[in-house]
């Protein structure tokens, strides 16, 4: 009788731990054709109902300056910077990167970062913001934990293309 006490109490944790699922991000960085074009700094993060930050899933912003003097653009990404951005330290290890050229990128999100997330509606929120260029702010809406494997997307205008969340189960 103990035993089969002590496999129901070890069920619940079996199927708890297999409950993480995997988010990866799919963005088009359009290539503008402008006089002075620069990379796109890039923000993406996770929000709840009530829009507070859940997660930072990517920064990319240029790492190659010197002194770390790249993160003083950090803040034109305005929606990020007031809502997180200004509490972090970068870089953060697994989330920041380096800017990257026009084209296709893929971002997966931080092992981890989601796995405590509570069942519900979510935001993907995505920022792009260029020196001598504009900014924009794509959100992608998301239900979690996913049931089966999905891409919901958005559209950005000018600083970025398409973005597709996709999530597996």
């Amino acid at each position: 009788m103990k035993l089969r006490y002590s496999i129901a109490l070890s069920l619940p944790l079996a199927s708890a731990s297999t409950m993480a699922a995997d988010l990866a991000l799919k963005l088009d960085v359009p290539q503008l054709n402008v006089a002075e074009y620069h990379r796109p700094y890039i923000a993406a993060w996770v929000e709840n109902a009530d829009q507070q930050v859940v997660a930072n899933l990517a920064v990319l912003y240029d790492t190659k300056k010197r002194d770390n003097a790249g993160t003083k653009w950090l803040k034109d990404m305005r929606q990020w910077w007031r809502k997180t951005g200004r509490e972090l330290t970068m870089p953060m290890d697994g989330v920041s990167g380096a800017t990257k050229a026009p084209g296709e990128l893929t971002l997966n999100a931080p092992k981890g970062a989601l796995d405590k997330l509570p069942a519900g509606q979510y935001t993907v929120l995505v920022e792009a913001a260029r020196e001598a260029g504009g900014r924009e702010v794509v959100k992608v809406p998301l239900q979690w934990p996913p049931k089966s494997a999905q891409n919901v997307s958005g559209q950005g205008k000018e600083e970025l293309g398409a973005v597709v969340v996709q999530v597996k189960p």
